[in-house]
Formats: C-alpha cells, structure tokens, sequence
C-alpha cells in the first residue's frame, strides 16, 4: 500500500512537471541568436542613429546621449531571447498562434523616472511572420526623411501626450520598457523582455529666435498697440525653436480689426506663399456665395441634375440627380466616398493621379446607407465638382471671377492657385497664400463680408456658412459641428468657452475666426501628413495664443 502511494505521487508529479514544462515550450520557432553583441545583450534595448541589422552593429553605430534636434536620427534595438509570439505564448499557454497574433508589444516611455505614455502597439503594426520569429526589434523613433512607419508615429504619440512638456531645456534621461501583451479573452500586459536608457539633451535656444519679432512698416494692416502676455509668445517662440512644435512657418494674430502679432519661422518671411492644404477649400464656398448673390448660380439648393447629364457618367442612379451644392459644401451628400477611409471608392488619393477629377467624382456611386445633410464624410472630390461648376457659370471662368471678386478687392495680388488636369482652379486646396493674407480671408468672414466698407460676400452667405449645418462624427474629428467647408469648435480656457469657426488644412494650417471675440489667428505649417501637425496647432491656441491674448 506505501509502495503503492509513492508510484501515484511520483506520477503525479511528473504530470505536473511535464504541464509546466509544456507550459514554456516555444509554440513557433524563433529565429537563431547567432551574433555575438545580441547573445550578450539579451534583455536590452540600444539606441542607434539609423535602423541596422542586429548582427552589423558596431559600437560607432550605438549612442548613449541624443541632442533633440530637427536634423537628428533615432532608432531603437530591443535584443530579445526570443519572439514576441513566444513571450506571449507563456502568458497564455491556451491560446493558438492566430489569437496571439492578436496582441502584440507594449511600451512605456519614462523621462527622468517618471512614466510619460503607454501603449499596447495596435496588433496591425508588424507582420505575423516577424512576431513569431524575429528576436530582435528595430525601428526608427525619429527620422529626417519622414517615413510613413509605425514606429514615427508611436515616439511622436509619446512627445505630444506629456513628452515635450517633460523636456525642459537641459539634460534628461529617457527609459524605453518593452514588454508583450495578449488581448484574448482579456487585454492581458506581461514581463519586461527588454530595457534600455539614453540621455536626451535639450539645447536652450537662442535668444534671438525667443524674442517677439518686430511688425514691420507696410504690412498692409494697422497695426495695433493693445496688451497681451509677450512671455506666453515667447514661450511658443521658444518651443518652435527647440522643435517641440515642428515645421510651424507663420502666426498672424489680429485683433480688432489690427496686426496684434506677426511671426514667421523656419526660413519663411512675410512675403512667403504658403501651401494651406484643404483651408483652400473655403475659398469655394465664399466664391459661389458671391456668385449666387450675382444669379451666375441660382442658390445652393441648385442640384448636380442642373449642370452635367449625369446619365453620361458610370454607376447612374435617380438619387445622384438631386445631390445638391449645399450637400457638397456641407460634406453631406451620398456619394460613397470617404477621404478618412483609405478603402473608399471616393477617397482623395484615388482621385489625383487620375486624368479627370470631375469625372472621377461624378462616376461614383452612391452609398444607399446615407442621407442628405444627416451623414457627414469628408469629401475632398465633391469640393473639386463645386469648383467645376462655378467655371462654368461665371463669366471669364472660376480664376479671372475669383481674382476680379474676391481676392483683388481684399488687397490679394500675390498667390498661385493649383490646377485640376484641365487647368481649372483646383478647389480641393492648395491656393498660396501670404499669412498676412490669409489673415485678411478670415477678418473679411469676422466683418460678415465687408472689406473697406464694401460688401464682398454677403452677409447672409457668411451667416449660412457660420450655421451649425451638420454635427461631426466625434470618433472621427473629434467634437464640433460644419458649416459650409467651414468647421466649427469651441476651446475653453480656465473656465471660459471660446467658440471659433475655423478652415484647417493639411499640415496644421489654420485659419480661425472667434465668434464673440474681436480675433482672427493664422497658423501657417509644413507639418503634411504628421500626426502631430493637427494636436499641435490646438496646443499652440490652448496654451500660449489664446491665453496670451485674451488677457
């Protein structure tokens, strides 16, 4: 009977050792950890000035200390003992090789010992085959040449959400921690499989690029004497300086009607044209207000049906007969199109190496799940049809009706429009401008249309553009409403709101008018598809502009 007892407890101890050692059995095969440097550094992570296989680094190639600075390459080592599936694998044992897949890693960034951002990578970031074999992770965190990667994004995640504001001027000390994650049945975050620190040094500016820059004569403005915050201006200053806010190239603040502030930054001067993106789209909509108000075009509730036989275009329907300009304007119409959805039909990018834009746009379908006016998607194509429209109605065509209408009267004899492959004024974006006159679009929508005491658009067409004719998706934009191609929020400083109307376009370009505040602001910016062009801009309004004037 005791001999009996001991051949059942050693059974089933070997069950219990066989299930633990099954436990940690890899579940795919790693790749082999073969050089030398990643055998002896398993467990860390090095910086690098450039992305390097692991076995062809040298120690040239490894940095210790990065001086934060525009012209300055990043990039990350983590010399793991095994693959990323495999980690997971240990933390869930059940799970098969495709629901491991489903996770991926997870990082913490630390500045001087206190932890700045968290993020379980999205499981999208790196393919299958890299998870389950690769034990090392390279990436690029910053880059001169501005790829579209993952790993840009997630470091400048980081330095929007806590990291610039962490570093000062000074030297600092920034810890990566790299850990695995599951996300079946439960968001599930394991050990540190690798670590590493660097030193990051933040070089003061100089006192020139600081200090608030001079208006000089001629500006085409008053130029106003009223207060505001200069240290708060300087501290932007300062930051666009250090590059904590990048590629920003001019600020024009005018208050009351005067030049309150004018900054130019990076090269750039007040005789620069600057590319604004999709803030050229609002120059559309005040264009075909002037036209409507002249009887070139009807009113906006004039249908597509009244300016081409759309029955000559692919995908007809009966519904594209009654799409409207005001569902064009307001980005409300059935097209299906999307520019925020890369699988669209519709999406922007399709359009432009395409011969003919307009057709591009009229051949769409349409997207039965929507309605007029209730489903708002961001429609660059449709903008383009409008400018379509308005040269073929208006005499001379949309340039010469643009230049003798809107922009001559407003003082505007410097800029370049892009064209459409048939050389038409492109309205999808892109008309360059001067700051200075970007500031004068906008102070033309504060005076409800009037420049000099002429009516340039009228009044109920800026009354109609100010109306809050559509919500915003806020899981796409974020909370606000639209006007026509005008966007609308609201920034709330201390305990005070302050709702502007806004044109925003590519690269953080703004152009803002306050709807109870005697302000227009111009943000003129290079930052083209970074995801910090857009955050950054609002930080600058949030916490130096705004509070600095509004004094």
């Amino acid at each position: 009977m005791h001999t009996n007892i001991k051949h059942l407890l050693f059974a089933a101890l070997c069950v219990i050792v066989l299930r633990a050692t099954a436990q940690t059995t890899d579940i795919v095969t790693p790749e082999p950890i073969t050089a030398p440097r990643h055998q002896a550094n398993i467990g860390r992570i090095i910086f690098l000035n450039d992305t390097i296989l692991a076995a062809q680094i040298k120690d040239a190639d490894i940095v210790s200390e990065l001086i934060l600075d525009p012209n300055n390459n990043l990039s990350m080592c983590a010399f793991m003992g095994n693959s990323l599936t495999n980690y997971q694998h240990q933390m869930a044992p059940d799970l098969t090789v495709a629901q491991l897949n489903e996770g991926n890693y997870h990082f913490s960034f630390y500045i001087d010992d206190k932890l700045i951002y968290q993020e379980n990578l999205h499981k999208g970031a790196g393919y299958a085959w890299i998870k389950n074999s690769r034990t090392a992770l390279r990436i690029k965190l910053i880059s001169t040449k501005h790829e579209d990667m993952w790993s840009r994004y997630l470091f400048g995640r980081l330095m929007m959400r806590g990291g610039e504001d962490a570093l000062t001027t000074g030297s600092h000390t920034l810890r990566v921690e790299l850990r695995p994650y599951v996300a079946i049945p439960t968001l599930k975050v394991g050990d540190i499989i690798a670590k590493g620190d660097l030193k990051i040094i933040v070089p003061p500016a100089e006192v020139k690029d600081i200090q608030i820059q001079a208006i000089k004569p001629n500006s085409g403005w008053p130029v106003s004497t009223e207060a505001y915050d200069k240290k708060l201006i300087m501290g932007m200053n300062e930051r666009i300086a250090q590059n904590k806010f990048k590629n920003i190239s001019g600020i024009v603040v005018i208050k009351n009607g005067k030049l309150l502030i004018e900054e130019y930054f990076n090269g750039e001067g007040r005789d620069s044209l600057h590319d604004p993106r999709s803030v050229g789209k609002t120059f559309a909509s005040a264009v075909m207000g002037i036209a409507i108000k002249e009887g070139y075009i009807k009113s906006e509730q004039q249908t597509l049906s009244e300016f081409y036989n759309l029955k000559n275009y692919q995908n007809y329907s009966p519904k594209k007969d009654s799409i409207t300009i005001k569902s064009l304007l307001t980005m409300s119409s059935v097209f299906d199109a999307n520019d925020s959805d890369d699988n669209s039909p519709g999406n922007e990018n399709i359009m432009y190496p395409m011969d003919n834009w307009v057709k591009f746009a009229l051949d769409l379908k349409v997207d039965s799940s929507k309605q007029a006016y209730k489903s708002w998607n961001y429609f660059t194509a449709g903008v383009v049809v409008l400018g379509d429209i308005l040269n073929q109605k208006v005499p001379g065509g949309l340039e010469k009706y643009a230049d003798n209408k809107l922009l001559r009267p407003l003082g505007i004899t410097s800029y370049q429009w892009p064209y459409t492959p048939q050389h038409v004024p492109s309205t999808a974006g892109g008309i360059r401008l001067r700051a200075l006159d970007f500031a004068k679009f906008g102070q033309l929508y504060k005076n409800n249309g009037v420049w000099n005491g002429k009516q340039i658009i009228p009044k109920a067409w800026v009354e109609k553009s100010f109306t809050k004719q559509i919500a915003l998706p806020a899981n796409v934009v974020g909370p606000g409403n639209y006007g026509y191609l005008f966007w609308n929020k609201t920034y709330t400083i201390g305990d005070k709101a302050y709702e502007t109307w806004y044109c925003t376009g590519n690269g953080g370009n703004k152009i803002f008018i306050f709807k109870d505040q005697p302000l227009v602001v111009i943000i003129t910016a290079k930052a083209y598809n970074e995801g910090y062009a857009h955050p950054q801009a609002d930080k600058i309004m949030q916490q130096y502009i705004l509070p600095a004037v509004l004094k």
